[in-house]
């Protein structure tokens, strides 16, 4: 879960900071530091891998973040309860924390770096796992591959970047062919872009290429230049009326801004 690092950079080191030592893989170490009531987890770097509220650690504080949430958009309210969320990158365990403690849905997340999951647990509040919960500790591009997973997650959220934040870390047409092979026949895929290097047309046409261009949505890009794109699994174009009910329901039940969404939320139309 990247984002821009705070606006001062001075911040940074005034800001009181944690460390673990690096692991014998040479993964990026992993450090936090406070900013008034917003912990923010970082690799090594000024660049924000996820956030959370001290006073509301389960709830999602980024906007972008809140964004990765829109597959619900695409929910019938009384299927959520059998719902299989996977997050592709654990980031600080907004998206994790929120699906299984807030949805409480059966929520699988992988992350390769296992001082990030270590980070997690001890300041990010990140529960253990449980019956609805499993972190796993691995390559999200070969874990996906294992037959377990196919055709079982109902909702994929993917946010995979490294400590420098340049380009998404997975970012093929292949892989996103994997991905929807892991998805369920109404399932959807948000997917976080964002970084210096990396180019969103590009990225995009791999997502057309493994889900065809009538799959996919986006939102806006947010100030801080991420953007939420959405593939769904099986394409379709429901009705307005039908995602302002659901947009009642996300806010009503689950306090997130989907009111909000839908006015920064479109059916893509792509000249490939």
């Amino acid at each position: 879960m990247t984002s821009a690092p705070p606006k001062s950079a001075k911040a940074e080191k005034s800001a009181r900071a944690h460390r673990v030592r690096e692991t014998p893989l040479a993964l990026p170490e992993v450090n936090f530091s406070d900013y008034g009531d917003v912990r923010a987890l970082h690799l090594g770097t000024p660049w924000i891998q996820g956030t959370m509220r001290l006073d509301r650690p389960y709830e999602i504080d980024l906007d972008y973040v809140q964004r990765m949430m829109a597959w619900l958009l695409f929910v019938q309210p009384e299927q959520l309860k059998r719902f299989h969320a996977m997050q592709l990158g654990l980031g600080a365990g907004s998206l994790t924390k929120f699906c299984r403690k807030k949805l409480r849905v059966t929520t699988t997340a992988i992350e390769l770096n296992p001082q990030v999951v270590h980070a997690c647990r001890g300041w990010f509040k990140l529960p253990a796992d449980d019956s609805k919960l499993r972190v796993i500790v691995a390559d999200a591009a070969e874990e996906i591959k294992a037959p377990q997973w196919a055709g079982v997650v109902d909702a994929l959220q993917v946010d995979l970047y490294d400590d420098e934040a340049a380009a998404p870390v997975l970012d093929s047409a292949d892989f996103y062919a994997d991905c929807r092979a892991l998805l369920s026949e109404d399932a959807c895929m948000t997917v976080n872009l964002f970084g210096r290097a990396s180019s969103f047309d590009k990225s995009v046409a791999k997502m057309a290429q493994a889900f065809g261009e009538n799959a996919l949505w986006s939102f806006k890009a947010t100030r801080e230049g991420n953007t939420v794109v959405l593939a769904q699994r099986t394409a379709s174009r429901p009705k307005r009326e039908v995602l302002e009910a659901r947009a009642d329901w996300i806010e009503s039940t689950h306090a997130l801004p989907a009111r909000r969404w839908l006015k920064v939320f479109k059916p893509m139309s792509l000249g490939l």
